[in-house]
């Protein structure tokens, strides 16, 4: 390697060793994660990109920290997208395993408020029966739930093929249950769930008030539980808000309960341009964030503006700029409703972005890990939170009102030195404001 060519991969690892601590972990993932250095030399970086989109971002927002350098790109080579979910049988005498190919851990975009939970799927996924048991993920329409649930059993399939899968609905379970009553095979059925190694039940909120059911999802359970087998269960509602009985809701509290939030704006972008990469659509960074700013409640969501953008682009054979998306994607904007910013929602956000709980921000811990997050919280309640300081200091466990002012101040005057702080936030501040 040339001296000159030297420098300048020296020069590319600086940079992404600055994004690293300027970045959050989500920008960092989505945006600087994905390119590769192919070549260094005469003064330039060549580099791989996975898609036009990555380029365009990079372009628009990290260009100027790699100065005095030519840059070019390549694009790397992608496989052929998927049209439509397709389902994919499990070479498996014991049950068809049914997936959607779409939904893995690869193409699961990551962001603050999903963040912990994708960890406890890979955890879940990688030692199955001896991470979390039962993994309970909870969470709105739409915000990737079934889409962990099917990754968890994808994953397993390829690196355990010898475990048994059942990834199932719990409508279809109930079904399954009539089914075998009808038939006068309930012990055939009784042997074939409790013969499983993981268990994954979508939507057990469908279980509510069906008690002859629920009675038997629940000896199932325990059954599979006492075995160290594994149980993944997704809901709308975390398992005490459930109507169920206090000895099913006791057992799925057992394990790890994690919530899957909305995504924040970035991430929003990232998978807009996932989506519209799989679709083959090109949407400018500019449009996307123009249409992530106005569609914020679920994935679900985005994924349909992909999709009627893509027809319609393909149809008038036109390109996607802010005028077709404000004429095609008109009726589905959202407004988000003027609500109150509390100091509840202060913690539970700053507690989600720093992956802290939030008794620690209220608690009395001097650790540095703990420490940041709730001077940056008693900063917010100041900034966003019309109520006496003495007031806002006594919901942060009984602190007084000259703590959060010097909390205050410390988190003002660091926010002009500290990009990534910076960064943190704003993120907080617009998941408060949005």
């Amino acid at each position: 390697m040339t001296m000159q060519a030297q420098t300048e991969t020296t020069s590319w690892d600086a940079f992404l060793k600055e994004m690293q601590e300027r970045c959050s972990k989500a920008e960092y993932q989505n945006w600087i994660a994905p390119i590769h250095l192919v070549e260094a030399k005469d003064g330039q970086l060549v580099l791989e990109v996975p898609n036009i989109f990555v380029q365009e971002y990079f372009l628009q927002n990290y260009r100027k920290n790699l100065p005095n350098t030519d840059i070019s790109f390549v694009i790397a080579q992608q496989k052929a997208p998927v049209a439509s979910p397709v389902l994919a049988q499990a070479p498996s005498d014991h049950s068809s395993l049914k997936l959607n190919n779409q939904y893995t851990f690869e193409h699961f975009i990551e962001g603050p408020s999903n963040q912990f939970v994708k960890s406890a799927a890979i955890g879940v996924a990688t030692h199955p029966g001896r991470s979390y048991n039962p993994l309970f993920i909870h969470g709105g329409v739409g915000l990737g739930k079934t889409h962990l649930l099917h990754a968890i059993g994808h994953y397993i399939r390829s690196h355990h093929k010898k475990l048994r899968i059942q990834c199932i609905t719990t409508e279809e379970f109930i079904n399954d249950i009539v089914d075998h009553l009808k038939s006068k095979s309930m012990d055939k059925l009784k042997k074939h769930y409790r013969s499983l190694d993981v268990l994954l039940v979508d939507d057990i909120q469908f279980l509510q008030n069906r008690l002859n059911f629920e009675e038997e999802f629940c000896s199932t359970f325990e059954a599979l539980i006492h075995q160290n087998k594994q149980i993944v269960i997704t809901s709308d509602k975390p398992p005490a808000q459930l109507k169920l009985s206090e000895r099913l809701i006791a057992r799925m509290e057992w394990g790890l309960v994690a919530h899957i939030g909305p995504p924040d704006l970035e991430t929003r972008v990232a998978i807009l341009q996932h989506k519209a990469e799989m679709k083959g659509l090109r949407v400018p960074s500019k449009v996307a964030f123009f249409i992530a700013e106005h569609i914020f409640n679920n994935v679900r969501q985005l994924e349909g503006a992909i999709n009627r953008l893509s027809a319609f682009s393909k149809h008038l054979n036109q390109d996607v700029s802010e005028e077709i998306v404000e004429n095609t994607l008109g009726e589905l904007f959202q407004h988000a409703p003027d609500k109150k910013v509390t100091v509840e929602n202060i913690l539970k956000c700053v507690a989600t972005l720093f992956e802290v709980r939030e008794s620690d921000i209220t608690g009395s811990s001097r650790a540095k890990q703990v420490a940041l997050p709730r001077q940056v919280a008693m900063y917010l309640a100041k900034e966003l939170v019309s109520e006496s300081l003495m007031r806002l200091a006594s919901s942060f466990g009984g602190k007084t009102h000259s703590t959060l002012l010097h909390a205050w101040k410390k988190i003002r005057n660091q926010l002009e030195r500290d990009e990534t702080l910076k960064k943190q936030v704003q993120m907080a501040r617009r998941n408060l404001e949005n």
